[in-house]
């Protein structure tokens, strides 16, 4: 039997036999700093003790159990999520993967305006599903697979001009407040205030896709908030569950009561560990105040790499919020990157076509962020040789 992974996913030649905390540990005993976390996943941490407590418990009581049926569980997941709750955003289904919650999303849209055309943005990522894969922007992951969703629209991101495309027959536009796979692109104030104008104006769906970006990340539960916008549906998966996998579409009343059944359903969605999972993420990130521990080890870790990498002439740029950060190359950073793994035992991962994405848990120490930010300017300073550094 041979197992597909490495070739769809490549193969970091590493074996990973267990994590703690902010770090991992290979089979040879080798620890490692990981700031890739399964692309932002483990935010709370490896085996969060809070997130293994719940799991546990609720696998002695029933793991599997169609949404149709209550549990206790379910009333307490609520009850955890509502005083972090997108504002006005009143309603929540949870699903499987961050892909399923886009593809929810955009056959929300389309059934609550009756309209059919989408508007996405260039550098774009929602996922590699046919409907959300219709709204990635990369030509690499599309074109094998077309023709995919008609009528599906890229703009450019962070353009007020493009913003004009947006018209009646939209039914919705999915963006990201931080553009991850894209190259860790934080959207403009002034650009997502437009852009909660125009579809408000045009009765156009405004979904938020905080996948990557949402429970805390960005310094705030949800980065739509640094623009002070009410998105209509959020999107959020991976810290979601604490390292679970899980993900959720939070919509406001007027689109949840045009929902029937049978309008989507889940043979996985819901079920009671993912409900667990979600329930003690909240409360982890309630109680240990995550959103404001990841705004000022952020400050921290964008001054720290300011400081270091500003004499390395391969390095041109570095941006973030919180910490979700970018350190754009002149180069590719493949190399960089394995520098950063064999020899800083520090693990990252690749965004757009030239950066080094930084994606650690909250958890990171002063101490943490000094050997990350030393690798990422080993690793960068490799890409020249001995004159990458001036």
């Amino acid at each position: 039997m041979k197992a597909l992974f490495s070739r769809l996913y490549g193969d970091r030649g590493l074996t990973i036999v267990r994590g703690e905390g902010q770090y991992v540990f290979d089979d040879k005993g080798n620890r490692y700093l990981d700031a890739h976390t399964g692309i932002g996943v483990a935010f709370l941490g490896h085996r969060n003790p809070k997130v293994v407590e719940y799991l546990k418990g609720q696998m002695d009581q029933i793991m599997t159990l169609n949404p149709s049926f209550n549990t206790p569980i379910r009333e307490e997941m609520l009850k955890e999520l509502d005083p972090i709750k997108p504002e006005g955003l009143d309603n929540v289904i949870l699903l499987n993967s961050g892909t399923e919650a886009v593809e929810f999303a955009l056959k929300v849209a389309k059934k609550v305006t009756k309209r059919k055309k989408i508007v996405a943005f260039k550098s774009a990522f929602h996922g590699r599903t046919a409907g959300a894969l219709s709204v990635t922007w990369n030509k690499k992951y599309r074109e094998p697979f077309e023709p995919l969703m008609p009528e599906t629209y890229f703009i450019d991101y962070n353009n007020l001009d493009s913003l004009k495309a947006i018209d009646e027959s939209t039914a919705a536009v999915i963006v990201e407040p931080i553009q991850g796979e894209g190259g860790v692109i934080p959207a403009k104030e002034e650009f997502m205030k437009e852009l909660r104008r125009v579809t408000e104006s045009v009765g156009a769906v405004l979904i938020v896709d905080e996948i990557q970006t949402g429970f805390g990340r960005t310094g705030k539960v949800w980065a739509h908030q640094h623009f002070g916008i009410k998105p209509d549906i959020v999107l959020a998966a991976k810290a979601f569950g604490g390292g679970f996998p899980v993900s959720g579409a939070f919509l406001p009343d007027w689109i949840a009561e045009k929902l029937e059944e049978g309008d989507h359903g889940s043979t996985y969605g819901g079920n009671p560990l993912a409900m667990a999972a979600v329930t003690a993420a909240a409360k982890v990130l309630k109680e240990e105040n995550v959103p404001e521990q990841a705004a000022s080890k952020g400050e921290l870790l964008m001054r720290v790499l300011k400081e270091k990498l500003a004499d390395v002439r391969s390095v041109r740029e570095i941006r973030g919020k919180g910490l979700m950060v970018g350190v754009e190359l002149r180069f590719p950073p493949g190399k960089a990157l394995q520098v950063m793994q064999e020899e800083k035992k520090v693990l990252a991962i690749k965004a757009g076509t030239t950066v080094v994405r930084l994606l650690p848990p909250y958890l990171i120490t002063t101490q943490d962020i000094e050997v990350l930010a030393d690798a990422v300017r080993e690793g960068a300073s490799r890409l020249l040789g001995k004159e990458s550094t001036s």
